[in-house]
């Protein structure tokens, strides 16, 4: 994604857990990991996974920003508190996890509509494929793509994000 599409990205309002509002500005400097999240999906211990980045390399400048969905096959229900408790006490997440949101179709959530015009490591674009779908935010604003199937430890993951951190 160019540096224009990076800023703008950066300045799209979304609600945080609480009802609050941030924006990817709220964490400029670190490089991001954001991701559509679901409690009751086969790809749901990838949770594990975020939440040991996040371990890793949280103090050096990186964080997971994770956004519930309930567009594939209902897999996300749960009400916020039910979200939270369950991402808490399941996982031990320490990342933020913000308010359940859309990723597809005409009501997505903004950020997420600007999130899907990067492309995969094969050069496509387009809509969210199912939950655990990843975009590496690097703070020179390159946005990386990950397919649900790759994990969030994955080499490729992983090689983006330590290149990425500040020295």
């Amino acid at each position: 994604m160019t540096d224009t599409t990076a800023a703008t990205l950066r300045d799209i309002p979304f609600t945080t857990a609480d009802g609050g509002t941030a924006t990817l500005a709220d964490f400029d400097g670190k490089v991001l990991l954001i991701v559509n999240v679901a409690s009751k999906c086969g790809l749901t211990p990838q949770y594990e996974q975020l939440e040991q980045l996040q371990r890793t390399y949280g103090d050096r400048g990186f964080t997971v920003l994770g956004f519930p969905c309930n567009q594939f096959m209902g897999q996300e229900p749960g009400s916020m508190e039910q979200i939270l408790d369950f991402c808490s006490t399941t996982y031990g997440v320490t990342f933020p996890v913000f308010e359940k949101i859309k990723v597809n179709g005409k009501n997505a959530a903004p950020l997420y509509k600007a999130l899907k015009k990067a492309k995969d490591a094969e050069g496509k674009r387009g809509p969210i494929m199912w939950n655990f779908e990843k975009f590496v935010l690097t703070p020179d604003g390159t946005v990386h793509r990950f397919r649900p199937q790759t994990k969030p430890d994955d080499p490729a993951v992983v090689r983006v994000i330590e290149g990425s951190l500040p020295r």
